[in-house]
C-alpha cells in the first residue's frame, strides 16, 4: 500500500542530521519553478496569498530568498524529521529504526504544495505554501493544475510495485488528497476516520484526527502491515475498529 499524509506548517530544522540517510525529492525542478514564482511576489502579495502576519511574511520571504540547489545535508533536512504538526507527532519518525525508515521510504508519501510528493527521508528546505493557495503559475490560477497530473502519474507508477496490497491508504486531508486526481473507482482508496465518543454520540475532533492519522501511519510502518484486514488491528491511544461504521472503502476507529 501507499500511505498518504498531509504536510505541516510547523517545521523545525536542527543544526545536525539526527539520522544520516537521506534522499532527494522527485520534483525538485518543479519546486524551483514555484520558488521563483514566490520570489516575484511583493511582501503584501505574499501576506495576502498565505494569510500571514508581517513577522511570518518576513520569515517566509527570507526562506524563499535563501532556498537554493543543490540540496545537501548542510542546507536541508529530511521531511519526516522536520514537519512538526499533530500528524507528525503521532508518526514519531525520530524514534524509527533503520528498518522502519526503509519501510517508510517504500510506502509513506507526504503531499506538499511546494515539493509535490515527498518520501520521509527526502531533504527539504524551509517553506510555507499550501496546495490550496491561489498562486497563479504556468499551469493555471492555483496549484492543483500544476501538480495533479505529475502526482497522479508518480503515485500510479509506485502503486504498481505494491502488488501484495495495491491500494492507497488515505490519511491526508481533503485539500491535499485532491491534488492526487484520484476519483472514486479510479484506484483502490481506503479512507480512514477517527471519532470520539462523548455524550452518547460520535464526533470528529480535528486535532485528535490529525494526530491519529500519524499514529495510523506509524502502526502500518512499524508493524509492517500490508493487508486491508490487518489495518483493522490499529489500537493506538485507545482507538478501536468499529465495523458498524466502516465499509469496504472506509475504516472507522472510535474511542
Amino acid at each position: 500500500m501507499i500511505i498518504l499524509l498531509s504536510p505541516a506548517k510547523i517545521q523545525h530544522f536542527s543544526d545536525e542530521l539526527s539520522y544520516k540517510e537521506y534522499s532527494l525529492p522527485v520534483f525538485l525542478k518543479e519546486a524551483e519553478k514555484l520558488v521563483r514564482r514566490m520570489r516575484s511576489l511583493s511582501a503584501q502579495e505574499l501576506a495576502r496569498l498565505l494569510g500571514i502576519n508581517r513577522e511570518l511574511t518576513r520569515l517566509t520571504l527570507d526562506r524563499y530568498l535563501q532556498w537554493q540547489r543543490p540540496f545537501t545535508p548542510g542546507n536541508a533536512r529530511q521531511a519526516a524529521l522536520v514537519f512538526d504538526g499533530e500528524a507528525f507527532r503521532g508518526l514519531q519518525a525520530s524514534t524509527f529504526t533503520p528498518d522502519d525508515f526503509a519501510t517508510a521510504q517504500s510506502c509513506l508519501r507526504i503531499l506538499s504544495g511546494l515539493y509535490g510528493v515527498l518520501r520521509p527521508l527526502d531533504l527539504i528546505q524551509p517553506y510555507r505554501l499550501e496546495v490550496s493557495s491561489k498562486l497563479a503559475n504556468e499551469a493555471g490560477r492555483d496549484l492543483y493544475p500544476f501538480w495533479t497530473a505529475k502526482v497522479n502519474k508518480l503515485l500510479r507508477k509506485e502503486l504498481k510495485s505494491h502488488r501484495k496490497s495495491p491500494f492507497i491508504l488515505n490519511l491526508a486531508s481533503t485539500e491535499y488528497f485532491k491534488m492526487t486526481g484520484f476519483k472514486k473507482d479510479d484506484v483502490p482508496v481506503i479512507d480512514v476516520e477517527f471519532y470520539e465518543y462523548k455524550h452518547d454520540n460520535f464526533r470528529q475532533v480535528v486535532i485528535y484526527t490529525k494526530k491519529a492519522r500519524g499514529m495510523m501511519a506509524r502502526y502500518v510502518i512499524t508493524r509492517k502491515i500490508d493487508t486491508f484486514d490487518d489495518l483493522k488491528g490499529f489500537d493506538s491511544d485507545g482507538y478501536w475498529y468499529n465495523p458498524n461504521l466502516s465499509s469496504e472503502s472506509k475504516l472507522v476507529f472510535v474511542r
